[in-house]
């Protein structure tokens, strides 16, 4: 007979999953969840999407299964939220549950969880595919996730590079440069530093081939979904094009929109992040210029809810309930 508390669910707040989860743990679990997708031991179905054109969002379930966790996350993307309603453009709710008898272990804030791991795995990706100590990183998007992306690439490569702020609101750059000691500059200077982040929600290119210097690495975030698109093609031509899975990739990333219209091919993508950590592909030459096209896996998201609930029930974080009424 389970223990009375086991048959309690725990239920985490955002504050509760902020009291708990660091950037280095989050850097550390996303690194095992691509290699072990690299290695071909996960379930992960591709994202369903609930589309609101009129409401000018979307919903999307993310369910994934790795390393005995499994679970799914319920998260939205509506980037005018701020301005109409004074909520997050990006809201989620992630269910853990236990897979051997699919008892549902812990209900939790993902909000926290995807801004996280999203910078997480980009911070990966400049592990194994851009030059060791860079000296700038770019930041075109100047969003909340641009916050996660800094302090990700800060826990990777510590204070040393200097950060270079570009957005198509000159408020949200001079904001996001003067919290992080940064300088900011236009879409062209803050493209030509030695790693670049983007993070719009664009349906158009607002990096351009020419921007880019010899040997850069480019994180391309923003392309989470049909259409969505930041980078000139020229880019991907000439790189060395990592994605982070080939069914979310193909169908929402930044090479979605060029593979459609016939201005890339599959051929051309390299590799996926995980084969690179997996070792079954080989990861930047020295004069590459080398793209990640990151939409998010829900292979990230579960890692990080696991390390959220052990740590919680370590701790005594969080409030547990009795959902299911099963307890005696």
């Amino acid at each position: 007979m389970p223990a009375p508390e086991s048959l309690k669910t725990l239920l985490l707040s955002r504050n509760d999953v902020a009291s708990l989860l660091t950037m280095e743990a989050t850097l550390a679990a996303v690194e095992a969840a691509f290699l072990a997708h690299g290695r071909g031991e996960v379930q992960m179905p591709s994202k369903v999407y609930l589309s609101f054109e009129a409401e000018g969002g979307d919903l999307r379930a993310m369910p994934a299964y790795a390393a005995g966790a499994a679970g799914v996350k319920w998260v939205n993307s509506h980037p005018h939220n701020p301005e109409r309603f004074g909520l997050p453009s990006v809201m989620g709710l992630y269910i853990l549950s236990d897979p051997e008898t699919a008892f549902p272990l812990a209900v939790m804030d993902a909000t926290l969880i995807t801004a996280m791991r999203t910078g997480a795995a980009a911070a990966v990706a400049s592990k194994f595919l851009a030059r060791s100590a860079p000296r700038t990183v770019g930041f075109v998007g100047c969003g909340v996730q641009s916050r996660y992306l800094l302090d990700a690439h800060r826990a990777v490569y510590g204070k040393s590079f200097e950060v270079l702020a570009a957005d198509v609101s000159a408020e949200a750059s001079a904001r996001f440069a003067g919290e992080v000691g940064g300088r900011a500059v236009s879409l062209e200077e803050a493209s030509g530093c030695d790693i670049v982040c983007t993070s719009t929600p664009c349906r158009a290119p607002v990096v351009m081939r020419g921007w880019l210097r010899p040997g850069a690495h480019v994180n391309a975030i923003g392309a989470d979904a049909h259409g969505k698109q930041e980078l000139d093609p020229a880019i991907l031509r000439d790189a060395r094009v990592v994605i982070d899975d080939w069914a979310q990739a193909t169908e929402s990333g930044e090479v979605n929109v060029p593979l459609h219209d016939g201005s890339f091919t599959r051929e051309a993508i390299h590799a996926t992040l995980g084969e690179v950590i997996a070792g079954k592909r080989p990861g930047r030459e020295q004069a590459d210029l080398t793209v990640f096209d990151s939409t998010g896996l829900a292979v990230q998201d579960v890692a990080v809810a696991r390390v959220l609930h052990d740590a919680a029930r370590a701790r005594g974080v969080g409030t547990a309930f009795d959902l299911l009424s099963l307890s005696r």
